[in-house]
């Protein structure tokens, strides 16, 4: 699960000085009474808040978007669909993935890529911060399904792969949350929905794959790498994962081919003594910063 310049416009212009500047007061003081400033720097300076206002007045014309790939919500330039399968693979479970408003402004987010590869009945992707029985009736009845799992590690959850194997009742649907670790935790706890399913986890000790954002720990997952790895365990079929991972190893490698940094975890950070910010003087935060250096779950 898955880690933003305003422009100024003709509304909000800045507050051009007026007044003479600190440096021409002193000169002003210093001359005697009587002498003036030359002419010319007097209708200089006007000239210049003149030209001023004329550029603050002029159009603005609004950046263009770069046109985006209907499939694969990428640049047309940088477009991944040549790593996408040729057609929606074909899966029996139901992905609900429950997206952080947030994500959706993000530029090298993976649920278009994962959703790209998926049939549109099989992936929904709905976006907020609460959910209810009223504000989405769907969304609540799946919830209550005993056939339903979420997939959100903790105290509570158990490992995905055990679950299967002695549930009575075999899951058609799971749900994920996307956003970072804080948003994720925020929209889980605050939502009643749900913890009605089945939490599951995941069991691995594989390192993320998507390298150009910063994880919390090593064994921290994209939301691709999640679905990927809980899809491939519930149709039995490791095909899928190594199919949703395609495009995402390409976008990573197109970015670090183009100037991107690999970014490692906090957890890594701390322990080497490479975290180059201050440590938080916020007791709560620190204390997670001390559970990343002691490779505790948090």
């Amino acid at each position: 699960m898955e880690p933003q310049k305003q422009a100024r416009t003709p509304g909000n212009p800045v507050a051009w000085p007026r007044g003479p500047s600190r440096s021409q007061a002193s000169e002003d003081e210093k001359r005697p009474e009587g002498d003036t400033a030359p002419a010319a720097t007097s209708l200089g300076a006007e000239a210049d808040d003149a030209c001023a206002d004329a550029l603050w007045e002029l159009p603005v014309e609004p950046a263009e978007r770069r046109p985006e790939c209907s499939r694969c919500s990428r640049p047309q330039k940088v477009c991944l669909c040549p790593f996408l399968p040729l057609h929606p693979l074909h899966i029996s479970t139901h992905l609900y993935i429950i997206q952080h408003p947030a994500e959706e402004s993000r530029v090298l987010r993976t649920v278009p890529l994962l959703a790209a590869c998926l049939p549109q009945d099989k992936c929904k992707v709905k976006t907020g911060r609460r959910f209810s029985e009223e504000r989405d009736p769907e969304l609540s009845t799946v919830c209550r399904k005993s056939d339903t799992l979420i997939l959100y590690p903790g105290a509570e959850a158990a490992n995905l792969e055990e679950f299967i194997l002695d549930s009575p009742v075999y899951p058609s649907t799971i749900i994920i949350i996307d956003g970072t670790w804080s948003q994720a935790k925020d929209i889980f706890y605050k939502n009643s929905l749900f913890r009605l399913p089945k939490q599951v986890q995941l069991k691995t000790s594989v390192s993320s794959q998507y390298v150009i954002r910063t994880q919390p720990t090593n064994r921290c997952l994209s939301t691709l790498e999640c679905a990927a790895a809980a899809l491939s365990i519930l149709e039995k079929n490791n095909y899928i994962q190594e199919t949703l991972l395609r495009p995402l190893q390409a976008l990573c490698s197109f970015q670090l081919q183009h100037g991107a940094q690999i970014r490692l975890s906090k957890e890594h950070l701390l322990k080497n003594g490479l975290y180059a910010k201050p440590m938080p003087k916020n007791k709560r935060k620190l204390r997670k910063m001390e559970l990343l250096m002691n490779s505790v779950k948090i």
